[in-house]
């Protein structure tokens, strides 16, 4: 029997309950050594729960503890991604982060250079990447299946969630919604285009029932190549449900993720070419993580490099600042290089 890669998880709130806990525990080639929650006795319940040999209220001391850990899922506010980040990658751990990386391009630079330095590696959790159905779209557009592909669109509308009122507390979130639903949005935008090279950001934000963030926010964005993105995500939009998708256009066709369909121009009529599915939504977004956390594991084994790493965090970071630039002056911000 292989041996288990060894790791251990940072945060016990709602993602890691629901999500990263439930999932890791049933990777066979993981193994959950300790968890970490400054509420102690939620450690500890969620050790018993699932098994897990320790528990810990402090994370430097975990770190300090477990030398047999190999991966530090983070799952805490992202206000404190940085320094646990920092301090995993000093005691010699690989990470997972869950999303944003940072709240500023300057905090992800500090991760991504602390991480090249320690020779670790970092990935950044943007599981809709991960969806079977956005896999599938990307790997049309990258066999060229849609000609070239030259604008996107995307977008995310969720009621904010209560559960987490540090989300509205700039200082602790470093924004809105545009680092709740929006980063996510324009990350699979750019994934599916290839990451081509910004070159103007123009951005318009609202605050109608928030103080301090942006509950709202409008961007377009211009590449170098002449493709473009729109973006919009919200917590205020007043809309009969949540809404998400992502629209790609190429040359010689389209694709749409919620519904998914891949638009073909054959023989002067468009066909949807898209395999059947007949996944929920729900199923879509479970298997995400499944794929996403089990590619995680499959990089610190040595199967393959991190999908989403810290270099690609610093990108989406430079569009964040740019967005949030943009909107308060209410003017287009060119990006250096």
């Amino acid at each position: 029997m292989r041996e288990r890669t060894r790791i251990g998880i940072v945060g016990l709130g709602t993602i890691a309950q629901t999500i990263h806990l439930p999932i890791l525990s049933k990777v066979q080639d993981a193994e959950i050594l300790a968890v970490c929650d400054l509420d102690r006795s939620k450690a500890e319940f969620m050790a018993k729960k699932y098994n897990i040999r320790r528990a810990y209220s402090d994370y430097e001391e975990m770190l300090a503890r477990e030398t047999d850990i190999v991966g530090v899922d983070v799952c805490t506010s992202t206000y404190t991604h940085r320094e646990v980040a920092l301090a995993a990658l000093e005691a010699g751990k690989d990470l997972l982060v869950e999303k944003p990386l940072a709240r500023t391009q300057k905090e992800a630079i500090d991760i991504a250079q602390a991480a090249k330095k320690a020779g670790r590696k970092v990935m950044v959790g943007m599981n809709n990447r991960f969806r079977p159905d956005s896999m599938i779209l990307k790997s049309f557009i990258e066999e060229n299946e849609l000609g070239k592909v030259y604008y996107a669109k995307a977008g995310w509308l969720r009621k904010l969630e209560t559960a987490n009122p540090w989300l509205t507390r700039k200082e602790k979130s470093g924004g809105g919604v545009v680092l709740d639903l929006g980063i996510v949005m324009f990350d699979l935008a750019f994934w599916m285009m290839g990451y081509p090279e910004a070159k103007e950001v123009i951005a318009a934000n609202y605050s109608h029932n928030t103080k301090g963030v942006e509950d709202s926010s409008i961007v377009f964005i211009k590449m170098k190549n002449g493709s473009t993105i729109t973006i919009e995500s919200s917590w205020s939009f007043e809309t009969g449900q949540d809404f998400f998708y992502c629209d790609v256009f190429g040359t010689e066709g389209s694709g749409s993720l919620n519904p998914f369909r891949i638009l073909k121009r054959m023989h002067g009529s468009l066909v949807n070419v898209a395999p059947a599915s007949h996944d929920t939504p729900q199923v879509l977004y479970r298997k995400s993580y499944e794929n996403e956390l089990r590619h995680w594991i499959g990089s610190l084994r040595g199967l393959h490099p991190v999908i989403s790493s810290a270099d690609d965090a610093v990108h989406r970071m430079k569009i964040v600042d740019a967005i949030y630039a943009s909107a308060k002056t209410g003017k287009s911000v060119r990006l250096q290089p």
